[in-house]
């Protein structure tokens, strides 16, 4: 079996590069010949690739015409594979014109499954006829079945992303000093992310943890009319001494204080059609041996073993919900070390071998 793979950048630096990157190299460890065609900003990595494609993260003006031109030549380079896989949503209609009468693959990651309703005519129509042409591999339950919703012919297969855990099993080599209880918290600085949330949650567990902090690890989106809501209200509620925003951090950096903290948070807020397709973060946090909240409705309550690994509360109750659960676990030292330890080992089988190995499964099924 022949895979023709058509992928963004091969990097680390997003969630379509990353988990492209991990699935082909396993597709590879496990004998599969696979023809990769990427972005052109895709950094040198250890297989051959085909760098013919707009960038997507960040996005190239005008990227579905460039990508379009490069059709022909494509459908050259793929022309003796078997299965046409895109891993990202953006580039499925142009896998759907490559792959012909061939069986077609899409990963749909989360709240790009909602292309149809987010694109214009004659895109839309163009996404929900591939969407629907294709086998949709969705990273989350949440995210199927917001394409079963949407699309009427949706084929959802739910494989959930894997993680590398091996990191997470040496201890940092950078020591952090953590003073009081810690919460802490991974990602953009967005609406989606729930940061303002966490925020006023804090103010809240100040009241009965006086000395607790929260850090916010991340891309700050300085000058977004968002990021300045949560440092106006840091500083309304007085809060400069107990939330800090740490900025983007150096890895080694951040699994340390994912190792100190007492919690890990990411109480994830559906933003209009778009949503967290999965929480990777928090899957990094257990691997860390931390504990974990997170909430329903959306792709991040697919990371956590609600009740062993951690606590998912409801999007419609945040505001009540987040403050009572942070202090319920962070009052509670073994219980959330007892959290943590389980998610330890429920991290460690989250593997990208099991990914791939579902995946070269859905391929078999396509063809057979």
């Amino acid at each position: 079996m022949r895979i023709g793979l058509i992928t963004s950048d091969l990097s680390t630096k997003n969630g379509w590069a990353n988990y492209s990157l991990n699935l082909i190299r396993q597709l590879r460890a496990r004998g599969q010949a696979v023809t990769v065609v990427c972005a052109r900003n895709s950094p040198p990595v250890d297989f051959e690739t085909h760098a013919l494609l707009p960038a997507v993260a960040p996005p190239e003006r005008h990227s579905f015409l460039k990508a379009m031109r490069q059709a022909p030549r494509i459908r050259r380079l793929l022309r003796d594979c078997d299965v046409i896989h895109s891993t990202i949503e953006p580039y499925a209609i142009l896998a759907a014109a490559i792959a012909g009468r061939r069986p077609l693959v899409v990963t749909a990651h989360g709240s790009y499954v909602n292309l149809p309703r987010l694109r214009r005519f004659p895109l839309a129509q163009l996404y929900r006829r591939a969407f629907e042409r294709a086998e949709l591999v969705c990273v989350s339950r949440h995210t199927a079945q917001v394409a079963q919703s949407l699309l009427r012919k949706a084929r959802a297969h739910v494989i959930s992303n894997g993680l590398d855990a091996a990191p997470y099993r040496q201890r940092p080599t950078i020591d952090v000093v953590k003073t009081a209880p810690t919460v802490v918290t991974v990602g953009e600085i967005k609406p989606r992310k729930g940061t303002l949330q966490l925020v006023e949650a804090m103010a809240a567990v100040r009241e009965r943890l006086p000395d607790a902090q929260c850090l916010i690890m991340g891309n700050p989106q300085e000058g977004s009319a968002y990021t300045r809501r949560v440092r106006a209200t840091i500083d309304r509620l007085g809060l400069a001494q107990n939330v800090k925003i740490l900025g983007f951090v150096e890895g080694e950096l951040m699994r340390a204080w994912l190792a100190a903290a007492d919690v890990f948070a990411l109480p994830a807020l559906n933003d209009g059609w778009y949503f967290e397709g999965f929480g990777l973060s928090l899957l990094e946090a257990s691997a860390a041996g931390t504990a974990v909240i997170g909430t329903d409705n959306c792709g991040v309550a697919d990371a956590i073993d609600d009740g062993v690994t951690g606590l998912v509360i409801p999007q419609a109750q945040v505001a009540e919900a987040l403050p009572r659960t942070l202090l319920e676990l962070l009052s509670d030292p073994g219980k959330s070390a007892r959290m943590g330890a389980a998610g330890r080992e429920y991290a460690q089988a989250q593997t990208w071998e099991r990914v791939a190995e579902q995946v070269v499964e859905v391929y078999r099924r396509a063809l057979r």
